[in-house]
């Protein structure tokens, strides 16, 4: 018995990919190293964490998309560990696998592990994963937050049950037993359009009690925003990111220590020389420039199917992507040939 990666890669269809992950690789030694020591290991790497000691988050953190076989019925990790490299190649700070933007509601649960895994594996270290954790069912998202700890992630996001809307605190309580179970610093994902849920910045910040010490915002709301920004009660206690691409631009400028971004799948090198404008050399007037580049690609992606979007930007690209998981579907068409135009006038090289 091996992680959820190795057992996939046991699979004869998956051979071609064993290559990747030789099975005495770091990660799979902590699994068989786990199961001869009984539970030891993973005990000392859940209870021993200090969040304080730990390295803080910032910058540019990639909302992931997760990319398929031609056939859609697995992960393509050949697909995954080249846009990892990519990505980590042009600069960015993170990688935010099992969000919104990586569909990670038409992923199953050993999928969701072995999404995890393989980021981990890719970014070897050279950039923290933060794990996309969250499930309509609590035990589902305790078990995906415990297996993320256990493979190496260094923070969780969790967006709430969605459809139906929990209370408040239903909410904390949710959060306080999977960073019990894990021991991993949460980042909670405001996204009120999806999970139904709206709070004020004093029941965001209330989240540090139950393991909450960042937040990605994908409200939209400029206001709470600046809020969360500019209130030292509330920064000091949790630390917001940016979540709407087209707040990108104010969120920086605005002191945001960084932003979780879609958009980076596409626009990579885009995305840091913003960053490095912005949050690093404070040149406005730079950033503004760049920003009428930027602000279209952003503008179009909010306008439609996120993920499809994204994933035709891509395509556009030429970095196959598998498609999005029916029953949707990339963008073709008149959409198609927008993004392609719009891509083409920011600078960016298209197929």
């Amino acid at each position: 018995m091996g992680s959820s990666l190795s057992k996939y890669l046991d699979n004869p269809i998956n051979q071609n990919l064993r290559q990747l992950h030789p099975k005495k690789d770091a990660l799979n030694c902590f699994h068989y190293l786990n199961l001869g020591l009984g539970h030891s290991i993973s005990t000392f790497s859940f209870y021993s964490y200090n969040m304080a000691t730990q390295e803080q988050l910032k910058g540019i953190l990639v909302a992931l998309t997760t990319p398929y076989t031609a056939d859609q019925k697995s992960i393509d990790l050949e697909a995954l560990d080249t846009h990892i490299q990519r990505l980590i190649a042009a600069g960015v700070h993170g990688l935010v696998p099992g969000g919104s933007t990586g569909e990670f509601v038409a992923l199953s649960t050993e999928e969701r592990k072995i999404l995890v895994e393989q980021c981990v594996k890719s970014a070897a270290g050279r950039v923290p994963v933060i794990a996309g954790t969250g499930d309509l069912s609590t035990a589902r998202a305790v078990d995906l937050a415990k297996h993320a700890a256990e493979v190496g992630a260094k923070a969780l996001m969790v967006v709430p049950p969605y459809y139906d809307a929990v209370s408040v605190p239903q909410l904390r309580e949710l959060l306080r037993e999977i960073h019990e179970a894990s021991r991993l610093p949460i980042v909670y994902y405001n996204i009120p359009s999806a999970s139904g849920l709206t709070l004020q910045p004093e029941q965001i910040v209330a989240l540090s009690e139950v393991g909450v010490m960042y937040m990605k915002d994908t409200s939209g709301n400029a206001p709470v925003l600046t809020d969360l920004l500019f209130t030292s009660s509330y920064s000091d206690r949790v630390t917001t990111f940016n979540g709407w691409d087209t707040l990108t631009f104010y969120g920086l400028a605005a002191g945001a220590k960084g932003s979780v971004w879609g958009a980076t799948n596409i626009i990579p090198e885009l995305s840091m020389e913003l960053w490095e404008a912005v949050a690093v050399q404070g040149d406005i007037k730079k950033g503004r420039e760049l920003w009428t580049k930027i602000f279209p690609v952003c503008k179009f992606l909010e306008s439609h199917n996120y993920a499809s979007a994204i994933k035709t930007g891509m395509e556009l690209r030429g970095w196959g992507t598998g498609g999005v998981r029916r029953p949707f579907t990339l963008l073709e068409g008149g959409l198609r040939e927008e993004l392609k135009l719009i891509l083409e006038n920011a600078g960016v090289k298209t197929v």
